[in-house]
């Protein structure tokens, strides 16, 4: 049986009003020790609000928060054992790396032995034994990060927050910085909290991610299962590529549902255990591009387990293993799917005919809440 020791940090039915703007809207969630959890969601859906009450920057309107089970909503953002990493990071130019990583502890009054060695521990873990005496400036983008970290694990928080951190980084750098950053939290071993709107930071690092939409959380769960087992239309939407289609029911069983999608398309989708849907509901279909497969023969795949459509290549997309290929479908709709480009002279190209088919197994299906608009 879990108890509230096992978490770092709890919220409970948090609420959080701007006027009759609900930016916070009855959010609950446990971390357990040692986590990597992540927030994701787009600009404006709250995730950043919930950061702050989190740290004691706002004051929740409804609700509470616990670290290491202890109500820490009468506690002032200083007294809480929460540390923050901001996507500029803060540190202070005019301090070598020794005294940035310092500055926490001189404050809280340990001796100068008890600085040197904690310094000196946290360098190593973060692998920049040799930059003690370095100046700020003289630093790579990725070592300000560890820097900016490891300025705030000397002081052995219970709950590190993270908001944006990698926001400032050139792509080559944020790629390398998401391995370093999972590799750091096992590392210190402590609770990360990552608030971004990049889904693959966050698949990539968490152990656990929310999804926020409009200030609640559509879904928690590990990565593979907001990609492969979406609970919502948005959901299916927001993490990973998706071909999408909007129809409505036509026929249904307890295993799968039969759409028609607003172009006169006939598919079958795998049903959702209380999807609630009925004959004729408004619904939103959504297939992955790797499970598509796109190819020059126009022979019909057996309908008894595939989904089918005919198109024309438009262009291909090489990125060597992840390259997709992009189909004008006979009813107009540009489809995505992924393939595998060898430079032989069986690759699709641009202007060929191409029947793609899927399983029926793949193809996923909520109902229509208004959230996307006719592709």
């Amino acid at each position: 049986m879990t108890n509230a020791q096992d978490y770092d940090l709890e919220c409970t039915n948090l609420m959080k009003h701007f006027g009759a703007v609900r930016a916070v809207d009855d959010v609950s969630f446990n971390i357990p020790k040692g986590s990597f959890f992540s927030i994701l969601g787009p600009s404006g859906c709250g995730k950043t609000t919930l950061m702050r009450m989190i740290a004691g920057f706002e004051n929740p309107t409804a609700g509470d928060i616990h670290i290491k089970g202890n109500s820490v909503l009468n506690t002032p953002p200083n007294k809480r054992n929460v540390k923050m990493v901001f996507q500029h990071l803060a540190l202070f130019p005019m301090m070598n790396v020794y005294d940035n990583i310092a500055y926490g502890l001189k404050c809280n009054g340990a001796s100068a032995s008890e600085i040197k060695t904690k310094v000196r521990d946290v360098l190593e873990r973060i692998a920049l034994p040799d930059v003690a005496k370095r100046e700020i400036h003289q630093l790579s983008g990725g070592q300000k990060q560890r820097i900016a970290i490891a300025r705030c694990m000397v002081l052995d928080p219970d709950v590190l927050l993270l908001d944006e951190p990698l926001g400032a980084l050139d792509l080559k750098l944020r790629e390398a910085m998401k391995i370093e950053l999972k590799l750091l939290q096992h590392q210190f071993n402590t609770t990360f909290i990552y608030i971004t709107h990049d889904q693959s930071e966050a698949l990539v690092m968490s152990d656990h991610v929310a999804i926020m939409n409009n200030g609640k959380f559509e879904q928690i769960g590990r990565p593979e299962d907001l990609y492969h087992k979406p609970d919502t239309a948005f959901v299916a939407g927001f993490v990973g590529d998706s071909n999408r289609w909007n129809g409505n029911v036509i026929a249904m069983d307890d295993k799968q549902i039969k759409v028609e999608t607003d172009t006169g398309l006939a598919m079958v989708c795998k049903r959702n255990p209380n999807d609630g849907l009925s004959d004729g509901d408004a619904v939103n279909i959504f297939v992955r591009p790797e499970f598509i497969a796109a190819k020059k023969t126009r022979t019909k795949s057996s309908k008894d387990t595939k989904n089918t459509m005919d198109g024309t290549v438009d262009s291909i997309l090489f990125n060597g293993a992840n390259s997709r290929v992009l189909v004008r479908s006979d009813n107009g709709q540009l489809i995505e799917a992924d393939i595998v480009v060898t430079g032989g002279a069986s690759d699709l190209r641009s202007g060929d005919a191409v029947n793609m088919s899927w399983a029926h197994a793949q193809t996923m299906c909520f109902a229509d809440k208004g959230e996307f608009d006719a592709k």
